[in-house]
């Protein structure tokens, strides 16, 4: 007969590796599973100024004390491809890339996931002047001319950041203003090289090897403009990485997932935490929240 875990983590992002860390002092029978690497979107942002006790802290600091955590207290993050989920009855089946894992709860960790536009030339240039995180690429338009889509926290600050390396930045909302929390949109607005433009949206990418440029329109008045710039930085919010489930969970009608305060979905001893699961705030002091609350359920579930 196989092993049965108490608790299979899918996902290592801060909501899983905070799990892994609860299951750990639970003296739970656990694993937690990661398919790429172990830290989650965190990683991709320049800083973290609102996590408590932890000041002028980048993503990828933050996520590697995260980690080191963990990983103090003996945890092993093992890189496996989630392929199939089995939520029915009283152990779950988990299908790895390596084989089958049984356990009798789970905590779904898998995060989101950027939104693509679906404009022309977006695919075509992925990797050769489109980007969706301006903290890994930013660099490679030093000194260049960027245009950034978008109008939330994380458009916002990543025209912020680049407007540190880049000749000019040019911020492009469809609307005539800003979802930004208000602190942002100050400082994006006091920085001197970001040009925003409202009421506007992306119609196309154009250029031969790599971006040359783009063609935005204006909403209201039909206006059509050429700006030629070398990168174009996409940031119009995330959609849930809920594949796996979604044929067995219930699920809003974006594809998030629903959960009660326990973080436990409609099948009993599942629970999902962090930016899957449908929530009001998606940040890394939430994500870690749900992981310690998700862990002291599947406990008392057990």
């Amino acid at each position: 007969m196989s092993e049965i875990y108490d608790l299979v983590i899918v996902g290592a992002g801060p909501a899983g590796i905070t799990a892994s860390i609860y299951a750990t002092r639970a003296m739970l029978k656990f694993v937690i599973l990661e398919k790429s690497f172990a830290g989650g979107q965190i990683i991709n942002t320049y800083e973290v100024d609102n996590y408590p006790g932890i000041q002028n802290v980048s993503g990828f600091d933050l996520s590697n004390m995260f980690t080191e955590h963990a990983t103090s207290l003996g945890v092993e993050i093992k890189s496996e491809d989630v392929i199939e989920l089995i939520l029915d009855g009283p152990i779950k089946k988990v299908i790895t890339s390596n084989g089958e894992l049984q356990s009798k709860t789970i905590i779904l960790s898998t995060g989101a996931q950027w939104k693509k536009l679906g404009v022309p030339g977006e695919d075509q240039f992925t990797g050769l002047g489109v980007s969706y995180c301006a903290t890994c690429d930013g660099a490679f338009y030093k000194g260049k001319q960027t245009v950034v889509i978008g109008g939330g926290d994380v458009a916002v600050e990543d025209a912020i950041y680049l407007s540190r390396m880049c000749e000019k930045v040019t911020l492009v909302h469809r609307r005539n203003e800003l979802r930004a929390v208000k602190v942002l949109q100050d400082k994006l607005l006091k920085t001197p090289n970001i040009e925003v433009i409202w009421d506007t949206e992306l119609e196309e990418i154009f250029g031969d090897t790599s971006v040359e440029g783009v063609k935005i329109y204006n909403k209201k008045t039909g206006e059509k403009t050429t700006l030629n710039v070398s990168g174009v930085f996409i940031a119009v919010g995330t959609s849930a990485n809920s594949e796996l489930v979604k044929d067995q969970l219930k699920l809003d009608s974006g594809g998030w997932i629903l959960t009660d305060e326990d973080c436990e979905t409609s099948i009993k001893g599942v629970f999902a935490v962090g930016d899957v699961r449908k929530k009001s705030l998606k940040q890394v002091i939430t994500a870690a929240a749900d992981g310690a609350i998700a862990v002291f359920a599947s406990e008392r579930y057990i």
